[in-house]
C-alpha cells in the first residue's frame, strides 16, 4: 500500500474522463459515440482532439544499447526534438487534464502531485471468482478474494519462485480506481518519479473494438504519436516494452490457434484482436511485458498460463485511507479553513461510529459522490442554479457507466446502466414502496430474476453479479443482520428507484405484452391495409373496410399507455406530500445528517420496526430531476433514454396534480422539500406556474444553508412573484444568506428575520433591501438579532432612503443609549414610518426622552415600544405624557391598565425563548408592582378587575419563568 502526498480521484473519473478526448485513433475508421465525448480543460497549445489517456502504453526500460539507438535530435533551431521527452510532455498534458464535473463539484487537484494510492493485493489463480450457478451473494461479496497487498511498484517484481513476470492483470469491480491508478502510474513517469521506464504509448481496447480493418502495431502506433516513428523500427529488439491495456472487457479475444494467426513482426496488419492475442502470448514482442485493466467478468478471456500474476484493486480497505482522502478532498479555496476543518471532523466521526458509510466509501468512486455532495450542501454559490443533487448523481453515474455495455460478446449489447435500471431499480423501488432498504437474498433473486428465460439473460446476470453488484448493494453491518443486504449510499436507492419508474419500466405483465403486440400489429398493418387496398378495387366487399381497423390499435395503445404517465406524475404527487413525513426534517437536512451524522447523545436502538418508519423524501424529489432537460441528456449516454414527448406528458400531468396539493399550507420542512422538488425540476415556466399558488413563504426554524438560500431565490426569485409573509425566523442566516435571498425578501410585505444572530454586517444587506427601487416591505422584524449601534446606524441610512416601510421591530437588539440616539438623530428623515419597537435595548431616561420627542414630531409615526428599557420612575412617566405619538412603556397607565398590556405580553411570550431568564424576570418583578400601585391608585372596580386580570397574566409567566418552562 503506497500512500503518497496526493488526492486520489479513483474510478471516479474512468475513463471516459481522463481517457476520452480521443474517440479515434489517427487513420484508422472507428465507430464514434458522441455522447461518450467530454469537454476538458485543454493546456494551451494543445488542442482537444489530442486529448486522450485511456490507452495502454509501453514503458521501455533503460538499457545501454537502447540510450544509445535514441540519442536525442536537434533541429538547426536548436529545440530539442527528442522523441521520448516530447512524449512525457504530450502525455502529461492528456494525462492531466480534468473533466467538467469536477470543476463543477470542487477544487482541483493535480493527479500528479496529489493522490492516494488504494490497496491491491496479490491473488493467486485459485482466489479469483468463478461465476455462480445460483445466486449465492452474501457468499461472493464475503468471502476473501486476495491475501496479499503490494503496491503499484511492485507488479513485475519476481513472483515467490524466482520467476520473472511477464504479465500482469489488474482487476477490479466498478469503482475501484483501476484507470485512476494507471493514469498515476503514467503521470509519474512523466514527471521522473518512476526511474524503470522511458516511453508510454497509450492504447485503448474501447477504442480498438471499433476497429474493423486491420492494422499493424507500429502503423498504429505511428499513427497515433508521429513523433515516435524514429523508435518503432528498433522498438522489437530491445527488451523493457511495457504494455497497458486498459479494459480488456471491450475485447472479445480467441486465443485458439485455429482462429487467430500467429503474428511476430510489428508490421504485419491484423485484427487488433488478433495484435492483442499475440502480444500476450509473446509471439509479438517477446521481450515487452504487459499490464491488463479489466472487470472481474472478462478475466477468462485470457488463459491463465499466459498471466504472471494477478493482482486485485481493492479500493479504500482501510479507515485511514478514506479520511485521507476527505480531509484533502474538502479543502476549497473560497472556503472558510476552519470550517472546513470542521466537515472534516464531523465526517471522521461519523466514519468511525458508522460503520455503514465506511462500507460504502470502501468503493473510492462513493468517496467523491460523499464530497461531491457535501460542496453542493456547503459550498454553493448563487450562481451554481444549475448544479442540482439529481444531476450529481447523474453525473456520478455517467462518469461510471456511460457507454458501458454490459456483456460485449453479448449479441444485445445492453447498456449496463440500462440493466442496472431494471434490475436493481426495480428492487429499489420494491423497497421505497414498502418502505424498507434492507433486503433478503430471497428479496434479490426475485427481482433479478424477474425476466429470467433464456441461458443469455442468466449470462448476463452472472456478468453483472460480478462487475458491478457491489458497487450498488453491500452486506449489511448491524449485528444479527448480516444476511441482509442495504444499498452502498442511501439515496441510491431512491434514485434509482426514481429511475425505474420514469423510464416507464414499472409495467404489469399485460402491459408489457401490450406494448409488444401494439408494435407487431402497428408494423404488420401498414402492410395489410395496402393490400386489402388493392383488393378491394377488384373485389368490392364490405368486409374489407374491418382491416382498417388495424390502424386504430396502436392509437387506442397510446391512450392506455397515456395513463401509465398520469400514474408517474401520481406517484410523484403522492410521494411528495406524504402525510407522515410532513413533520421531518427537510431532506437536504437529512441527506447532511447521513453524511456528518447527528452531533449529541446517541439516539435509543431502534426495534424491528424501525424499518417501516423511514422516510423516502427523495424519491419524488429525484423523479423531477430526472425530468430535467439536461439530466435526461446524460442519461441518453447511459442508454437510459426518456423521451421528450413522454417527459412533456408527464410534466402536464404532474402540473395538473401539484397545484391541487400545494394550495394548502405546508409546514416550513415540507415547504423547503417543494421548492427544492421544483428546483430540482430546472424548468422555469413549470416553476413559475405553481408558485403562484404560494402566498406565503414560512420556513421558520428550518436551517437555511448556501444552498437552500440558493433554492429559495432561484425558485420565488426568479417567478418575480410577490408574496403576503416571509417568515425566516431561527433560520441562521448570515449576510451571505440575506444576500442570496434579497430578490425573494424585497418583494414580500412582511419580512420576520427574528432571532438569526444577524450582527452589525448584515444591516449592510439590510439597508441594501431597504433601499432597493422594488422594495415591498412594510413590516420588517429584526427582534432577537445583535446589531448593535453599528447596525443601527445603517439601518437608519437604509430608513432615509426607503418609502414603504410601515413598521419596523428592532426588540432586544442592543441597541442601547448610542444605538437609539443614532435612530432619533435619523428618523426625521424618513417620511411614512408608522410603528417602531425599540423594547428590552438597555435604553435609559436621556436616549428614550429624545427619541420620544423626536416620534412626536414624526408626521406619521403614532406608537413607540419602549418596555423593558432601563427607565426610571420619572422617565416612564414623562414619555407616557408625549404629544401625539403613544410610547408604550408599561402594562399600567396611571391608575388603569394600559390598553396594549395583551400586545406587550404577547411579544414577551413570542420571543422569551432566546432571552435572559434572569433579566425578564426582574423587568416583570417591576411590571408587576407597577401594576399593583396603579390598583391601589383606582377606586374603579372595573378597572381594578382589569388589573387584576394584567396581574394574573403576570404572575403565570414569572412562575413559568422560575419553573423554566417559558
Amino acid at each position: 500500500m503506497q500512500c503518497h502526498c496526493s488526492v486520489l480521484r479513483l474510478g471516479v473519473f474512468r475513463r471516459r474522463n481522463y481517457f476520452l478526448q480521443e474517440k479515434c485513433l489517427r487513420g484508422l475508421r472507428t465507430v464514434i459515440r458522441p455522447h461518450r465525448c467530454q469537454q476538458y480543460v485543454c493546456p494551451s497549445g494543445l488542442s482537444k482532439d489530442t486529448y486522450r489517456s485511456d490507452r495502454p502504453m509501453f514503458l521501455l526500460s533503460k538499457s545501454p544499447g537502447f540510450l544509445y539507438s535514441f540519442t536525442s535530435l536537434r533541429s538547426q533551431s536548436g529545440s530539442v526534438t527528442d522523441p521520448i521527452e516530447q512524449h512525457r510532455h504530450r502525455l502529461s498534458a492528456w494525462f492531466s487534464c480534468l473533466p467538467t464535473e469536477e470543476r463543477h463539484f470542487g477544487p482541483s487537484f493535480a493527479l500528479d502531485s496529489i493522490h492516494v494510492d488504494p490497496v491491491i493485493r496479490e491473488c493467486s489463480p485459485e482466489d479469483i471468482p468463478r461465476p455462480l450457478l445460483e445466486l449465492n451473494l452474501q457468499a461472493q461479496l464475503q468471502s476473501p478474494l486476495c491475501s496479499q497487498s503490494m503496491s503499484v511498484s511492485q507488479l513485475f517484481l519476481p513472483d515467490t519462485t524466482g520467476k520473472s513476470v511477464r504479465n500482469v492483470v489488474l482487476y477490479g469491480t466498478v469503482g475501484t480506481g483501476k484507470s485512476t491508478l494507471i493514469r498515476k502510474l503514467v503521470l509519474d513517469w512523466c514527471h521522473g518519479r518512476n526511474s524503470e521506464f522511458q516511453l508510454i504509448i497509450p492504447l485503448s481496447c474501447e477504442d480498438l473494438s471499433q476497429v474493423t480493418a486491420p492494422v499493424s502495431l507500429t502503423r498504429l502506433i505511428t499513427k497515433k504519436y508521429l513523433h515516435l516513428r524514429e523508435l518503432l523500427p528498433s522498438l522489437q529488439h530491445y527488451s523493457g516494452v511495457l504494455f497497458i491495456l486498459n479494459s480488456l472487457e471491450w475485447m472479445n479475444l480467441d486465443f485458439r490457434m485455429a482462429n487467430t494467426e500467429l503474428c511476430s513482426d510489428p508490421n504485419d496488419p491484423m485484427p487488433p484482436a488478433a495484435l492483442l492475442v499475440n502480444l500476450i502470448r509473446g509471439y509479438l514482442l517477446p521481450e515487452a511485458n504487459v499490464l491488463v485493466t479489466t472487470r472481474p467478468s472478462a478475466l477468462k478471456r485470457i488463459p491463465g498460463k499466459y498471466v504472471g500474476r494477478y493482482a486485485e484493486i481493492c479500493g479504500f480497505s482501510d479507515m485511514e485511507l478514506q479520511k485521507m482522502y476527505f480531509q484533502l478532498r474538502l479543502g476549497h479555496k473560497d472556503a472558510d479553513p476552519r470550517e472546513t476543518e470542521n466537515l472534516a471532523s464531523m465526517l471522521s466521526r461519523n466514519l468511525e461510529h458508522h460503520s455503514q458509510l465506511s462500507a460504502a466509501c470502501f468503493l473510492p468512486s462513493y468517496c467523491w459522490l460523499t464530497c461531491a455532495t457535501l460542496h453542493l450542501l456547503y459550498y454553493t454559490k448563487p450562481d451554481d442554479s444549475r448544479t442540482t443533487l439529481t444531476g450529481i448523481y447523474t453525473t456520478f453515474l455517467r462518469l461510471n457507466f456511460a457507454g458501458e455495455v454490459l456483456d460485449i460478446t453479448h449479441p444485445s449489447k445492453i447498456s449496463l446502466m440500462l440493466y442496472v435500471a431494471r434490475t436493481v431499480g426495480k428492487l429499489a423501488y420494491e423497497g421505497c414502496k414498502s418502505r424498507r432498504t434492507k433486503f433478503s437474498e430471497a428479496d434479490i433473486t426475485k427481482c433479478f430474476h424477474v425476466q429470467m428465460n433464456s441461458e443469455e439473460e442468466l449470462n448476463l446476470l452472472t456478468v453483472f453479479r460480478s462487475d458491478a453488484f457491489r458497487f450498488f448493494l453491500t452486506p449489511c453491518v448491524q449485528p444479527g443482520q448480516e444476511s441482509l443486504f442495504v444499498f452502498a449510499i442511501p439515496a441510491m436507492q431512491e434514485y434509482l428507484a426514481a429511475l425505474y419508474v420514469v423510464l416507464g419500466e414499472n409495467k404489469t405483465a399485460l402491459q408489457r405484452l401490450g406494448k409488444e403486440l401494439s408494435e407487431i400489429i402497428s408494423k404488420a398493418g401498414e402492410d395489410v391495409v395496402a393490400v386489402v387496398n388493392v383488393l378491394s378495387k377488384f373485389l368490392p366487399l364490405r368486409i374489407f373496410t374491418l382491416f382498417n381497423l388495424l390502424r386504430v390499435v396502436p392509437r387506442l395503445y397510446g391512450r392506455v399507455s397515456g395513463q401509465s404517465r398520469d400514474n408517474i406524475a401520481q406517484t410523484m404527487t403522492a410521494e411528495m406530500f406524504r402525510e407522515e413525513d410532513s413533520y421531518n426534517d427537510d431532506v437536504l437536512d437529512q441527506i447532511n445528517s447521513s453524511i456528518l451524522g447527528v452531533e449529541g447523545p446517541l439516539q435509543p436502538a431502534e426495534d424491528d420496526s424501525y424499518s417501516s418508519l423511514e422516510a423516502f423524501e427523495l424519491f419524488p424529489i429525484f423523479m423531477a430531476g430526472l425530468l430535467s432537460r439536461h439530466n435526461r441528456a446524460m442519461l441518453d449516454q447511459l442508454g437510459c433514454t426518456i423521451m421528450n414527448m413522454d417527459a412533456l406528458k408527464i410534466t402536464r400531468a404532474l402540473k395538473k396534480h401539484l397545484l391541487r396539493c400545494s394550495l394548502r399550507r405546508l409546514p416550513p420542512s415540507e415547504l423547503m422539500d417543494f421548492l427544492f422538488f421544483l428546483y430540482e425540476f430546472q424548468n422555469p415556466d413549470f416553476t413559475a406556474g405553481l408558485v403562484t399558488s404560494l402566498r406565503d413563504l414560512d420556513l421558520s426554524t428550518v436551517r437555511m444553508t448556501p444552498l437552500k438560500c440558493n433554492v429559495v431565490a432561484t425558485v420565488i426569485g426568479g417567478s418575480g412573484k410577490l408574496m403576503t409573509d416571509a417568515n425566516l425566523s431561527s433560520c441562521h442566516l448570515d449576510p451571505d444568506a440575506l444576500h442570496t435571498l434579497a430578490p425573494v425578501l424585497r418583494r414580500c410585505q412582511n419580512v420576520n428575520l427574528h432571532m438569526n444572530s444577524l450582527g452589525p454586517d448584515s444591516c449592510q444587506e439590510i439597508k441594501d433591501l431597504l433601499l432597493h427601487p422594488d422594495c415591498s416591505i412594510s413590516y420588517l422584524r429584526l427582534c432577537n438579532n445583535p446589531l448593535a449601534p453599528e447596525g443601527a446606524k445603517l439601518i437608519a441610512e437604509g430608513l432615509a432612503g426607503n418609502s414603504s416601510l410601515k413598521h419596523l421591530s428592532l426588540l432586544r437588539t442592543d441597541l442601547g443609549d448610542e444605538g437609539a440616539e443614532i435612530l432619533a438623530y435619523n428618523l426625521g428623515k424618513n417620511k411614512h414610518l408608522q410603528e417602531i419597537n425599540l423594547a428590552y435595548n438597555g435604553i435609559h431616561d436621556q436616549a428614550a426622552l429624545k427619541l420620544g420627542e423626536e416620534a412626536s414630531r414624526h408626521p406619521t409615526l403614532s406608537r413607540v415600544h419602549l418596555y423593558f428599557n432601563e427607565l426610571s420612575d420619572s422617565g416612564l412617566r414623562a414619555l407616557q405624557t408625549m404629544g401625539d405619538v403613544r410610547v408604550i412603556v408599561s402594562l399600567s397607565e396611571g391608575a388603569d391598565a394600559s390598553r396594549h398590556w395583551s400586545l406587550i405580553l404577547r411579544e414577551l411570550k413570542a420571543n422569551a425563548g432566546g432571552w435572559d431568564q434572569e433579566r425578564m424576570g426582574s423587568h416583570l418583578t417591576l411590571l408587576l408592582r407597577d401594576l399593583q400601585s396603579s390598583r391601589a391608585l383606582t377606586g374603579n372596580l372595573w378597572r381594578k378587575a382589569r388589573i387584576l386580570r394584567v396581574e394574573t397574566e403576570v404572575k403565570l409567566m414569572l412562575s413559568r419563568i422560575h419553573q423554566g418552562k417559558l
